[in-house]
């Protein structure tokens, strides 16, 4: 293997899972491509640069690493850059993804923590996991690369890589929410997870008010930590060493989901939408399914809103689209029980014989369609009762050629702190005040529609996805985007052994 050319380190991007999805068809693996912005704007970044994806390729079943590699190695060859899988048995996926991740960490910084199970065997089969994601990542690469480390999944990997004695720049981005001092300090592991994240060089943050959370936790356990620096990215100072973190809110694809928007089956989804529903108002929901995004609040918002406005019934529909997430997960399947049971109940109530009030949809859609829906809908309402950022607010913003939708946003979203200006914004817990909002929707008038929209398109467009990774870039790594050199594809193999020693 050749070193890049001009003398820099590669781009290693590490995540829980890999860009793909393996997946046991009878006797036959196949695999199913990755889609959302972290792949489009990362993929070109490390395509015929060298660069590597280390995660989990995503199967529950046992597959023999000879013919993992014979399936990845045509991937990463047409890609453009490796993809390294960690392989993880069925008892690590219970109890570190579907356990520590996403039973005790994704309640606890949602501000859930009636939902957290603080379970000891969890927090084993977490570190235990950060320890190998740590130990594939020293064999792969090189003391001068730069390792991107993507949430909540991995908070441990820097530390794991430093006890390993494989010192690399690390930096770590959390793609949720990080909670202030009272939710963290609930955290049985407090202390564990703090250290880990002060190991990494950087920590990114979607909004000033998690990197704020972050850095009042540091000092919870560090009192003489000192803060310098103004702005989006700050140093703090403590005697173990100092952490750099900063608050970059990810984004989307803009220009993808425009075209998507102009796509054949766009236009048709939403030509057939509104054939369907006349010239009633469609009010639109798309969520996975998932107790942080306020689905139940929102259809309730919806109820109240038919039963106080008599005016307003047959001339709205509200479509809500959800996906399915975790079902083998207690708490979500009882969620699903739940919204379908109030869907009923709101379309028994006031369904006539013309007018279906409520369409609800339990199933994923392809881009393109989704497209059409954020096109035909006249409001979107995204409510999240937590959410680190929320893209579905971008997404419907650029699909809204025509720019006069208008997008209810949570104040609770992350992505509130940058469309506030032409959203209207809710407290998703106030059901009356939701109410009101989505009867204030109704009576927009165009105009303001439209100036809104517009606003709110420009935001998106003027800080896409690909905006994003390069101010992370320049921020943790002193780097842009074109900064990385092009290099030979990162081999397949683990490199010998005195390749990791500095």
């Amino acid at each position: 293997m050749k070193d890049n050319p001009n003398g820099g380190g590669r781009l290693v991007v590490v995540s829980n899972r890999l860009p793909l999805a393996l997946r046991r068809e009878g006797d036959t693996w196949r695999f199913e491509a990755g889609s959302g912005g972290l792949v489009s704007a990362l993929g070109p970044v490390l395509k015929d640069r060298g660069g590597i994806w280390v995660g989990w390729p995503g199967n529950r079943e046992p597959i023999e690493r000879n013919l993992l590699r014979h399936i990845l190695g045509p991937i990463s060859k047409s890609s453009g850059y490796r993809l390294i899988p960690v392989t993880l048995e069925a008892e690590e996926v219970k109890d570190y993804y579907e356990g520590f991740a996403n039973a005790s960490i994704w309640p606890l910084f949602h501000d859930l923590q009636t939902e957290c199970l603080f379970y000891p065997r969890f927090w084993e089969a977490y570190r235990a996991v950060n320890s190998r994601f740590a130990r594939v990542v020293s064999r792969h690469s090189r003391h001068e690369d730069f390792i991107w480390v993507h949430d909540y999944h991995l908070m441990n990997l820097a530390l794991e890589l430093k006890k390993k004695d494989r010192e690399r720049r690390c930096a770590f981005f959390l793609h949720i929410p990080f909670p202030p001092p009272d939710i963290f300090l609930k955290l049985p592991w407090r202390y564990e997870v703090m250290e880990a994240l002060a190991a990494f060089d950087f920590v990114g943050f979607q909004t000033l008010r998690d990197r704020q959370n972050f850095q009042a936790c540091l000092r919870a356990f560090w009192p003489s930590s000192r803060i310098r620096g103004r702005g989006p990215v700050v140093r703090i100072s403590r005697d173990e060493g100092d952490v750099i973190a900063g608050a970059l809110p990810i984004s989307i694809d803009y220009g993808h989901f425009e075209t998507l928007a102009r796509s054949e089956m766009a236009r048709e989804t939403q030509k057939a939408l509104r054939q369907t529903h006349g010239d009633r108002k469609i009010y639109l929901g798309v969520d996975r399914l998932d107790y942080t995004k306020g689905v139940l609040q929102r259809l309730e918002a919806y109820e109240r809103t038919l039963e106080q406005n008599e005016e307003l019934r047959e001339k709205v529909v509200f479509v809500q689209i959800l996906v399915p997430s975790r079902e083998g997960v207690g708490a979500y399947s009882r969620l699903r029980d739940e919204i379908a049971q109030t869907v009923s109940r709101i379309n028994g109530r006031f369904a006539t014989t013309g007018w279906v009030p409520l369409i609800f949809f339990f199933r994923s859609l392809p881009p393109e369609e989704l497209a059409g829906f954020y096109r035909a809908a006249d409001v979107a309402v995204v409510t999240p009762l937590r959410d680190g950022m929320n893209l579905v607010a971008k997404e419907y913003c650029t699909c809204q050629l025509d720019n006069d939708g208008i997008l209810i946003l949570s104040e609770f979203a992350g992505a509130a702190g940058q469309l506030a200006q032409g959203a209207l914004l809710v407290n998703p817990h106030d059901i009356e005040g939701l109410s009101k909002v989505l009867k204030e929707a109704f009576f927009m008038d165009l105009k303001d529609r439209r100036k809104r929209m517009r606003r709110l398109r420009q935001i998106v467009k003027r800080r896409d996805i690909f905006w994003w990774v390069d101010n992370f870039l320049r921020a943790a790594a002193g780097k842009a985007l074109r900064d990385f050199p092009p290099g030979d594809l990162a081999p397949l193999l683990p490199q010998p052994l005195e390749r990791h020693l500095s």
